[in-house]
C-alpha cells in the first residue's frame, strides 16, 4: 500500500465531514446499545456480541442478556452456566467465558464499572486494541479509530486497494489511514458511520454504489469494480467431520448427557449428547459404541436414528448423526468429559447446548411423544 497523498487525504477528510457525517444522521439505525446516554456496559457487551456475528442476530440475545445481567455485577454473580445458558446459540462461547471473568475483574479492581481511560481498559482480559477502541470512543468520546471488517472493506473500495487485506501490514497502513480520517470532535460518529456504510450500503456482494454518499471520492466506484475489492487470499478448503451422538435412555426415561472440560476447548462447558468423530472403516452404530466407552466407559447398544444435523463452525463443518442407545453395563463416568446429568426433553433449558446439539432436542421435541426406553429397544 502506497502512501496516499495529502491532497487524497484532504479529499477524504473534507467528504467525511460533508457527505458521510450527514448521511449517518439520517439513516443511522435505531440500536439498543446506541440509546442515550451511552452505557459503557452496554457498549462492551454490545461489541463482544458483534464479532463476528451478524446486527440481526444480536439484537435480540442482547437485549434477554441485559434484561438477565443488567451491569456488571449481576454478570460477576452469576453462575457461568447460566452466562452460558443466555448466550446459547450465538455461538463461539469463549467471548461469553471471556466477558464473565472480565465482569469479575471490574467488580473487584473497578468499583462495578468499566474504566473511562483507555489504557485501563486494554489492561482488562478480553478487550483488543479493537474493542478498547471501540468502548473508548462509543462510551467515552475518546478519539481513537475503529477497524473492522466494514470498515476495511470501504478503505479497500475507496482507494481500489491491490494489496491483500490478511496481511498484518496492511491493516497496520489502514488503520493509519482509520486514524488520519477519524474527525477529533466527532471519534463516535466517524467511527460508526464508517461502519454502518460498510454495513448497509458497501456490502460484500452488490454494493448500492449509487447511493453511496462517497461515490464521488471512491475510485473502486469511478472504475466500476467495486466487488474486486478488498483483495483477500484465498481460504483453505474447510475441514468436514463426520461425527456421531448417542441419545441414551435409561428405564426412567431419562436421557444423558455430557459436559464438556470448562477449562478448555471452543465448546467449553457446554452441555452434549455424548459421542464423537467416526473413524475409518466404522459404521456409524460402531462409532458411537467406540466413542461412549472412551468418553463415558459405557458399553451401549445403538439403536434408531433419529436426525443428522449439517453444522457449520467457523473453521469446520460437521454431519452430526444421532441414534437412540441404551446401556448394557456400566455407569457414566468422567473419562473424557468433565460431567453428566440423566434430563428428560422438557427440561434441557436447564442446561446451555450448542447449535448442533440444540438440532437433536429440537428432533427430540418434534417427536408426538416423549422417548421410551421399551419403545426403542422393546427386549429390555
Amino acid at each position: 500500500m502506497s502512501a496516499i497523498s495529502p491532497k487524497t487525504l484532504r479529499s477524504l477528510r473534507a467528504a467525511v465531514r460533508r457527505k458521510l457525517l450527514p448521511w449517518f444522521a439520517r439513516h443511522a439505525r435505531d440500536l439498543p446499545w446506541r440509546a442515550e446516554p451511552r452505557r459503557p456496559y452496554a457498549v462492551w457487551i454490545s461489541e463482544i456480541m458483534l464479532q463476528q456475528t451478524r446486527v440481526d442476530t444480536v439484537v435480540p440475545y442482547f437485549q434477554r442478556f441485559l434484561a438477565r445481567f443488567p451491569d456488571p455485577a449481576a454478570l460477576a454473580a452469576a453462575p457461568l452456566q447460566d452466562v452460558l445458558k443466555r448466550w446459547e446459540g450465538l455461538g463461539y462461547y469463549t467471548r461469553a467465558r471471556q466477558i464473565h471473568k472480565t465482569a469479575q475483574t471490574l467488580v473487584r479492581d473497578h468499583g462495578g464499572q468499566l474504566p473511562a481511560d483507555p489504557d485501563a481498559l486494554a489492561a482488562l482480559p478480553g478487550l483488543g486494541p479493537y474493542t478498547v477502541a471501540a468502548v473508548a470512543s462509543f462510551a467515552f468520546g475518546h478519539p481513537l479509530a475503529v477497524l473492522d471488517g466494514n470498515v476495511i472493506r470501504v478503505f479497500s473500495r475507496l482507494l481500489a486497494l491491490p494489496d491483500d487485506v490478511g496481511l498484518p501490514a496492511t491493516k497496520k497502513k489502514l488503520q493509519g489511514l482509520a486514524d488520519a480520517l477519524l474527525l477529533r470532535d466527532k471519534p463516535a460518529a466517524t467511527n460508526e458511520a464508517w461502519m454502518e456504510l460498510g454495513a448497509l450500503i458497501c456490502t460484500p456482494r452488490a454494493p448500492r454504489c449509487p447511493e453511496c454518499p462517497l461515490r464521488g471520492v471512491c475510485r473502486a466506484a469511478k472504475s466500476k469494480t467495486p466487488e474486486a475489492f478488498p483483495n483477500k487470499k484465498k481460504k483453505m478448503k474447510v475441514p468436514h467431520k463426520v461425527v456421531g451422538a448417542a441419545v441414551i435412555l435409561n428405564a426412567k426415561n431419562q436421557i444423558l448427557i455430557a459436559q464438556r472440560n470448562p477449562e478448555k476447548g471452543m465448546l467449553a462447558g457446554l452441555w452434549e449428547f455424548p459421542g464423537g468423530k467416526i473413524a475409518a472403516g466404522e459404521t456409524m452404530p460402531e462409532c458411537i459404541a467406540r466413542e461412549l466407552k472412551e468418553e463415558m466407559g459405557l458399553d451401549i447398544e445403538v439403536g434408531a436414528h433419529l436426525v443428522t444435523v449439517h453444522h457449520a463452525y467457523s473453521h469446520f463443518t460437521i454431519e452430526l448423526h444421532a441414534h437412540f442407545a441404551r446401556i448394557r453395563s456400566g455407569r457414566p463416568r468422567h473419562l473424557e468429559c468433565s460431567g453428566h446429568a440423566w434430563t428428560t426433553r422438557d427440561r434441557f433449558d436447564d442446561f446451555p447446548f450448542s447449535k448442533a446439539d440444540l438440532e437433536i432436542i429440537r428432533a427430540l421435541r418434534a417427536l408426538p411423544k416423549p422417548p421410551r426406553l421399551r419403545d426403542h429397544f422393546p427386549a429390555t
